[in-house]
């Protein structure tokens, strides 16, 4: 609270102001961030008894108190407490809104609260001029959502003179485009929400109005608050974040409170989101390829009538070392990247093409043995021998997806891709017994030329995965 105006021909001391404020903070419980900053200025009194009590609602934008033999004292909006302000009182608030302060006034009437109306008649008794603290990080935050391309608006309750000034204060965009919704019908709300970027004298359904049509306009809207008359906007937002120092009621139904009621966390848990979404994207897909080329094969061989050519021992590199270890990498690296496209078909997009590569790697082994025992006998590729091509080109193949996958390089994803082959290495010479791979290891006249094969066939999965993964983003089914 800066000042306290005493209204011209209203006898009412600072002292006795103090002691009808007190007393109406303490009648009514109100726990807004107003009532908070008159309770640090008059403090909570018992000075005076209260026989009817009405709490602030954001609805009416005022709070009222009957007290005995004092009648009835009203706390709130100048323009809805008092019908008719008169040009001086009108003039000295359209001023301290204008220098982005908040004006409340007192007034009192001489009958009681019945049936949940003020009694008419209210006399203005003083001004009180109220400044909102700015946070030292709060025009970083504000700068850090121009940047990326995130459309701030202010909602409010108060003055929109008053919020537009202090919204141009932290560098809000356009804040100069503010709106006053008080007496607007739905259909002039919903026109509105795209125009303004400032909305004052707002109501709770109001609020939740403009969420609606800014969602209706293919918007993804996020939504602040820490009260009550928040609560229908923040179930209406696709994402609702509420202070911890609000009510309880709007700390439930958010998807994320804020337990410092600070605004520049947001930075941080957009950056954090980004990570999450962004690596589970490249990680689920390692996964899903696999699925996909299990499926794909079982139909192809059960056409064939011919037995599934891999079991559970062949498909441990690639689950290990082409899976479950560069997943696991991927998902806890740094990626501050925006999120684009859709993620379901981000993931299916990024699936597709490695999963057609493993099956075309696999295919291409089993056209090769058929080509090559016509051609020099069913002994050139013995069943050992076929095997171990299959076991080898899946793994290989799987590195070579991998790498495509990590696109665009750095520093960790280059490292991810050298720890997966170089650890695939050892395990492979270690366990080629029980990976299927010892034949490679007799001394066979053919094992190099399968052994070509198998390094012409992982070189052109390479190409295969980026011939697919371009003709997927053409078609926009996929993001970069």
């Amino acid at each position: 609270v800066k000042k306290v105006i005493p209204v011209k021909g209203v006898e009412k001391t600072e002292e006795e102001i103090a002691d009808i404020v007190g007393s109406m903070l303490s009648a009514t419980e109100d726990n807004n961030q107003t009532a908070l900053a008159l309770a640090g200025r008059f403090g909570y009194s018992q000075k005076l008894t209260p026989t009817q009590i009405m709490p602030f609602s954001s609805q009416r934008k005022y709070s009222a108190v009957t007290f005995e033999d004092e009648g009835t004292y009203i706390l709130g909006a100048p323009e809805f407490v008092l019908k008719d302000m008169g040009v001086k009182l009108e003039r000295a608030v359209n001023e301290y809104a204008a220098a982005g302060y908040r004006v409340i006034v007192l007034a009192h009437a001489s009958g009681e609260i019945s049936d949940t109306k003020v009694p008419n008649g209210r006399k203005p008794i003083c001004l009180m001029v109220i400044e909102d603290h700015i946070r030292d990080a709060a025009i970083h935050t504000i700068e850090w959502f121009k940047q990326n391309d995130v459309a701030v608006k202010i909602i409010s309750g108060d003055n929109p003179v008053t919020v537009s000034e202090i919204a141009k204060r932290v560098g809000v965009e356009n804040a100069e485009l503010y709106i006053s919704l008080d007496g607007l019908s739905s259909q002039e709300v919903i026109e509105a929400a795209e125009k303004y970027t400032v909305f004052g004298r707002v109501s709770p359904e109001q609020k939740c109005l403009i969420i609606r049509a800014l969602k209706a306009r293919r918007h993804t809207v996020a939504m602040t608050g820490d009260g009550v008359n928040d609560i229908l906007a923040l179930k209406e937002a696709d994402c609702s974040v509420a202070m911890a120092s609000g009510s309880e009621a709007a700390t439930k139904i958010s998807h994320l409170v804020l337990i410092d009621s600070n605004f520049t966390a947001m930075p941080d848990v957009v950056t954090e989101g980004r990570r999450v979404v962004n690596n589970i994207t490249k990680s689920a897909s390692l996964f899903l390829m696999k699925t996909f080329m299990s499926i794909v094969l079982s139909i192809i061989f059960i056409l064939l009538g011919e037995a599934y050519p891999l079991q559970t021992n062949n498909l441990l590199l690639l689950e290990m070392f082409v899976i479950a270890i560069p997943s696991f990498m991927l998902a806890l690296q740094t990626n501050t990247n925006r999120i684009k496209g859709n993620f379901l078909s981000n993931v299916c997009s990024r699936t597709l093409p490695g999963g057609i590569a493993l099956v075309i790697s696999i295919m291409s082994i089993y056209f090769y043995k058929g080509i090559t025992a016509k051609l020099y006998g069913a002994e050139f590729l013995p069943s050992e021998s076929y095997t171990a091509m299959i076991v080898l080109a899946l793994a290989l193949t799987g590195v070579m997806v991998l790498a495509k996958n990590c696109e665009p390089f750095n520093f960790y994803r280059v490292f991810v891709v050298l720890v997966s082959l170089g650890l695939m290495i050892p395990v492979a010479v270690l366990l080629k017994e029980n990976l299927g791979l010892a034949s490679f290891y007799l001394k066979n006249p053919n094992n190099l030329t399968h052994l070509l094969f198998i390094g012409a066939m992982v070189m052109l999965s390479y190409f295969l995965v980026s011939i697919l993964m371009k003709i997927l983003k053409n078609l926009k089914l996929l993001s970069d």
